[in-house]
């Protein structure tokens, strides 16, 4: 019986590429595609794939939101990135990602973590599990102070829609609330963060993973 992967990423080449590949293997299948983390979400719950290969800096709903959605209901992630920095690693991990490698890793590696994952382990690449053992001696004991500790799922959206360019009205749209809860929102992350203006949100947004330039 064939590995079923779900492909998350925003750059259709990146997914024709992982497609094309996969398919050579023997025993595993792409069994759909998703430009976006909300998108993602609602094939997981349509397709229930075994594996999610998921970029990190998607539009709408960046990976981490999306892994925290989707990992361990129904699939296992593994985050397929270009970004090496300990934010972005922990916060996958953290999510419940259960591998992470970059995407200039071999295919032959992300095959194995496949496996690996399916088969309940973890797969780290060499460079990234030294990352995570320093990360974590450095944060043992420590408050997690990042955006995932501090703000709301609910508020981690919409700050990422809003850092995004998304007008209230859009962003409440996207999220199916009203623009009077989109407001009520972004006041509260900016008094929270001690924010003061949108240019300082789109910042903190960027800085803490939730989007990408």
């Amino acid at each position: 019986m064939s590995i079923r992967i779900l492909l998350a990423d925003d750059h259709k080449m990146m997914r024709d590429g992982l497609r094309t590949l996969i398919a050579k293997e023997p025993d595993m299948e792409v069994v759909g595609e998703a430009q976006d983390g909300r998108r993602t979400v609602e094939l997981v719950r349509e397709l229930n794939p075994d594996v999610v290969i998921m970029d990190i800096g998607m539009p709408e709903m960046n990976g981490i939101e999306a892994t925290r959605q989707v990992a361990g209901k129904a699939a296992r992630v593994i985050a397929l990135s270009m970004h090496s920095d300990r934010q972005f690693i922990a916060g996958m991990l953290s999510a419940g990602a259960s591998g992470y490698l970059l995407k200039d890793s071999a295919f032959e590696e992300l095959a194995s973590a496949v496996r690996a994952v399916v088969g309940g382990l973890t797969y780290l690449s060499p460079g990234i599990s030294r990352v995570v053992a320093e990360d974590y001696v450095s944060r043992f004991g420590a408050a997690d102070t990042s955006a995932f500790g501090v703000l709301s799922a609910r508020e981690r959206e919409v700050l990422q829609l809003l850092a995004e360019g998304k007008s209230t009205k859009e962003a409440a749209i996207a999220l199916d609330l009203s623009p009077k809860t989109v407001e009520t929102h972004r006041q509260n992350i900016m008094s929270r963060l001690n924010l003061f203006t949108m240019a300082d949100l789109t910042k903190y947004a960027i800085r803490e993973g939730l989007t990408t330039l």
